[in-house]
């Protein structure tokens, strides 16, 4: 059964409300935080996965009870030879779903549909019936009524009764005398008989008023747990519509919440962790993606089960470890782009210019026997190129490369590689404190100061940054530098050489431009590699052209980053600064 935890409340440095829940699954070993600004979006997500895996389990756990109930009926060598062959077809299913993962995924229109994702059920506890009605009393049956004529009101006459007339009087009077006394209980009798009547009769009188009472309270209860019910269905139902209207308005956080939804609905077999972790930039529409992969020892390696009667046994043939590998590395790359095929088709409000996806692996380290996480491979892609491409029938191998791609040659040495982008951690754009030339004070915003101090600032950080390593930071003097900021000599015989930096104050999106003149400063100085820094982002072009060249774009959080990263703070407020030199200019 599915674990979901409380919805908790944290605030970003703005004073923003953010929530988010876990959901976690013991038995499959899953794991998912769902994070978010609207509370019943956030329980939906939660919900809905925590039904999903719980869907996963039950359907495991009944192929389960199923193979065991053939292994148990298989008594005989035939029955044996078909639970093998059922085993080997359940085996290569598992192995033919690994090649489909990119086409499987090609005939589904991904976008969310929003009417979906509501619940119109009925209230499901019926309504209270009426409990029937206890029969109505009936009279116990009168017992009958003495009378005179009966025999055992004649008297007894003897021999001497007949001569004495006295005699014959007593016996006369006895007779009258037992009659008066059994019709005098009788009539008692009946009089009881009719009291207890009238009681048993008030008594279902009251029972049924009762009874009346109790249903009308019941239907009364049921009726306000209805609109209860209805109300809280109402208001999550309205919070999907406003989540929606947020999406068409290109909410950045609904953007966020959407793409999320589209990776929760897509299907994967089970070997596949299925979690991510999303970051949308609005001001360059790229979307980051951290998605986590399975590990080699996690696929299916079952090729062939076969019944051996001299043994009385199965013998289970895998896949050789060349097949598993190449399986494995047409199953990472598939995956990458699946996930940039789900993300384009279901952007209706085209809010994505690119999606960068970083494939993640957990794995044991066999050499230390430690848990290892590492990007294996990054892909950055535009929308236009991307949904260019014909993917029922490209090589996912050869169309990764062609978008440029990174990673090792063989996936399955899981070889770390740097991602073409990577996420921000730091939300908020606010760290700790930092001064430059001894006038940067706490709360000062980078974007709005001057750019010499900017400049400088920037140079001070890398020589922070790269001193310890033994690097030496040399500083140009501002406005004579060429275009560069700062060289730094590394003298390490692997790793060093020149690097050129330059330092961007921008408001708005870095272009292409700026990337093109640092790579020329690059070339033209014969650095090894050059470093743009800006207090605000860089475009999906930016991005693409320093793909495989020798070039680091760091942004204004990568800034802040750097900056906690040695102890500083300060702030990046764009819109403030935009605002203060539109007062300037003014």
């Amino acid at each position: 059964m599915s674990n979901i935890g409380t919805v908790g409340v944290y605030y970003t440095a703005g004073g923003l409300a953010r929530y988010q829940v876990e959901v976690s699954h013991p038995n499959l070993n899953k794991y998912q935080l769902f994070k978010g600004d609207d509370r019943g979006v956030v329980e939906a997500r939660a919900r809905a996965k925590g039904a999903e895996w719980d869907e996963q389990w039950a359907k495991r756990a009944t192929i389960e009870a199923k193979r065991h109930q053939r292994e148990a009926a298989a008594k005989d060598v035939e029955s044996k030879k078909r639970l093998a062959a059922e085993q080997t077809s359940e085996a290569v299913a598992a192995l033919e779903a690994l090649d489909g993962i990119l086409a499987g995924t090609l005939g589904v229109n991904d976008a969310i549909d929003w009417e979906s994702l509501k619940d119109t059920s009925p209230y499901p506890v019926p309504q209270p019936k009426k409990a029937p009605a206890p029969p109505a009393p009936v009279q116990a049956p009168a017992p009958p009524e003495p009378v005179r004529i009966d025999v055992r009101y004649k008297p007894k006459m003897g021999l001497l009764d007949y001569i004495s007339g006295m005699r014959r009087q007593a016996r006369l009077a006895e007779a009258e005398q037992l009659f008066n006394a059994d019709h005098a209980g009788w009539v008692q009798s009946m009089e009881q008989l009719r009291q207890q009547h009238l009681v048993n009769t008030m008594a279902h009188t009251a029972k049924l008023k009762q009874d009346e009472e109790d249903h009308a309270k019941a239907v009364e209860s049921w009726h306000r747990d209805e609109a209860e019910y209805l109300a809280q269905q109402a208001e999550e139902n309205a919070a999907i519509d406003k989540r929606r209207a947020e999406y068409v308005a290109a909410d950045p956080e609904a953007i966020a919440d959407y793409c999320g939804m589209v990776l929760d609905n897509s299907a994967y077999p089970d070997c596949f962790p299925q979690d991510y972790e999303l970051e949308y930039n609005p001001s360059n529409k790229i979307l980051v993606v951290d998605y986590q992969l399975p590990s080699p020892d996690q696929l299916p390696t079952t090729a062939e089960v076969k019944y051996v009667a001299s043994k009385d046994d199965f013998a289970v043939k895998t896949v050789s470890d060349r097949q598993l590998n190449q399986t494995y590395d047409a199953v990472l790359y598939q995956a990458a782009l699946r996930t940039c095929h789900e993300l384009f088709e279901a952007d209706v409000i085209e809010a994505l210019a690119s999606v960068n996806f970083n494939g993640w692996v957990k794995s044991v380290d066999r050499a230390t026997g430690q848990t290892t996480e590492s990007c294996v491979l990054s892909i950055q892609v535009k929308r236009e190129e991307f949904m260019g491409l014909d993917l029922s029938l490209v090589d996912p191998k050869a169309c990764f490369k062609k978008l440029k791609g990174v990673c090792a040659a063989k996936l399955h040495s899981l070889t770390p590689v740097a991602p073409l982008l990577t996420m921000s951690r730091e939300d908020s754009r606010f760290v700790s404190s930092y001064a430059v030339a001894d006038t940067l004070t706490e709360g000062d915003n980078l974007a709005a100061m001057d750019w010499e101090d900017f400049e400088h600032l920037i140079r001070e950080l890398f020589e922070e940054e790269f001193a310890s390593a033994g690097a030496e930071v040399k500083v140009t003097q501002a406005s004579r530098d060429g275009g560069v900021d700062a060289v730094i000599f590394n003298p390490d015989p692997i790793h060093g050489g020149k690097t050129v930096v330059q330092a961007k104050r921008y408001t708005n999106t870095v272009g292409v431009s700026a990337v093109r003149d640092l790579y020329g400063t690059v070339m033209n100085e014969g650095a090894n590699k050059g470093i743009l820094v800006t207090t605000s982002d860089f475009g999906p072009d930016a991005y693409a052209f320093a793909n495989g060249k020798p070039l680091v774009l760091l942004s204004g959080g990568n800034l802040l980053h750097l900056l906690v990263n040695h102890g500083h703070k300060a702030r990046i407020d764009l819109q403030e600064a935009k605002l203060l030199a539109g007062e300037a200019n003014g």
